[in-house]
C-alpha cells in the first residue's frame, strides 16, 4: 500500500518514533532509495527553509528535485489537480506539493489511488496541517530535553496549520499540550473533542499565555501574519496584542524550557529579540532538522529496505 504523508495522523506513534530515528541516522546509511528518480517538487506558496530542505533530503536519498511553481501547473486553471497528479507520477517517485488548500493533496492521493499508481504524496504545507514541520520540532524536542512522554508544550499564539500538527504530534508522543489563543484564533469546540482522542496526552487551552507557559518544557510560537494573510495584518496584530513570547513568558516556564519557533520570525512582534536571539532559543537547530526530517520521512514513504531505525543522538540532527 501506497504510504502518503498529508498528515501526522496518518502516522502511528511506533511509526512516528522510527521517522525521528531516521532522522538522527548517518545520511549515507539511509542507502539512495531515490537513485536515478525524481521528486516533483510543487510550490503554489514559495518558501525558503522548505526548499532547501526538500531539495537538500532528495538529493541525499539520491534523487533528483525538481522545484516548479504553483503558475507553472495552475491548479483548476490551466489543468485539474487530477490531472496534474497523473502526469508527474509518470516522471517521479514522489510528489510533494506546498499548497493553499489542504484538498489539492486530498485530491491528488485520491487520483493516483484509484489509478493503483505507488507514488508517495507528500504535504510540504496547506492549510490544514505542516507534517514535516511538525516531525522536525518533535526531532529537536527530543534531542532538547530527552524523553519526551510527560513533557509540557505550549503554543501561543495563531491556532492554525503549524499549532495543529505540533498539537498532534505532541499528544501523540505522550506529551501535555497547552494552547494559549485569544478568541477568534483559537480552536474551537469540535477540532478540542477531535484532538482529545489523539494519542495518550492531554490538551488544555486558554487565553492567557503565562497560564500555558508555567512550568512548560518547550515553548512555542508562529507568526501571527502568515503568507496570504498581509492585508489582515494590521488587525492581527490588535487581536494578539498580549500574545509576544517575552522574558516573562518563560521566565515561568520550566527551568530547562526551551523556546521553539518554525521561522521567519518577526522579532518585536510574536516574539521578543532577547528570547529568540537568546540562550534558551533552539530555532536555529529546529530550521536545520527540517532537512534531516524531510529525508526520514521522505525514506520512510519510500518504504525502501535501506531505511534502517538507529539509536536516536548517534547522527545526522543538526
Amino acid at each position: 500500500m501506497t504510504r502518503h504523508l498529508l498528515d501526522i495522523t496518518d502516522f502511528t506513534v511506533e511509526e512516528i518514533g522510527t521517522v525521528l530515528d531516521l532522522a538522527e541516522a548517518p545520511v549515507g546509511s539511509l542507502g539512495a532509495p531515490l537513485a536515478g528518480q525524481g521528486a516533483s517538487l510543487i510550490f503554489e506558496k514559495p518558501s525558503n527553509r522548505t526548499r532547501h530542505s526538500m531539495e537538500m533530503a532528495v538529493v541525499q536519498l539520491g534523487g533528483h528535485p525538481i522545484y516548479t511553481r504553483g503558475e507553472e501547473v495552475g491548479f483548476d486553471t490551466r489543468e485539474p489537480v487530477e490531472d496534474v497528479a497523473r502526469i508527474m507520477a509518470g516522471y517521479h517517485a514522489l510528489i510533494a506539493g506546498r499548497v493553499f488548500e489542504h484538498s489539492t493533496l486530498e485530491r491528488m492521493v485520491a487520483a493516483l489511488d484509484a489509478d493503483g499508481v505507488d507514488v508517495p504524496v507528500v504535504n510540504m504545507l496547506s492549510d490544514w496541517s505542516h507534517p514535516l514541520q511538525a516531525f522536525a520540532d518533535a526531532l529537536t524536542m527530543r534531542q532538547s530535553l530527552g524523553d519526551l512522554p510527560g513533557r509540557t508544550v505550549a503554543y501561543i499564539g495563531d491556532y492554525a496549520n503549524v499549532a495543529r500538527s505540533l498539537t498532534e504530534v505532541s499528544l501523540l508522543l505522550g506529551m501535555s499540550v497547552r494552547l494559549a489563543c485569544p478568541h477568534g484564533f483559537d480552536a474551537d469546540g469540535a477540532e478540542l473533542e477531535r484532538l482529545a482522542l489523539i494519542g495518550s496526552g492531554d490538551v488544555t487551552q486558554t487565553t492567557r499565555p503565562h497560564d500555558a507557559a508555567e512550568g512548560a518544557h518547550a515553548v512555542h510560537t508562529d507568526t501571527w501574519v502568515s503568507m496570504g494573510q498581509e492585508r489582515e495584518k494590521e488587525a492581527r496584530r490588535r487581536a494578539f496584542e498580549g500574545y509576544a513570547v517575552d522574558a516573562s513568558v518563560m521566565a515561568v516556564a520550566a527551568d530547562d524550557a526551551v523556546f521553539m519557533h518554525c521561522l521567519p520570525a518577526y522579532r518585536g512582534f510574536e516574539v521578543t529579540a532577547d528570547v529568540i536571539d537568546g540562550p534558551r532559543s533552539v530555532v536555529f537547530r529546529q530550521g536545520h532538522n527540517r532537512m534531516h526530517a524531510a529525508r526520514a520521512a521522505l525514506a520512510f514513504v519510500l518504504d525502501r529496505p535501506e531505511r534502517r531505525p538507529v539509536a536516536h543522538g548517534e547522527g545526522g540532527g543538526s
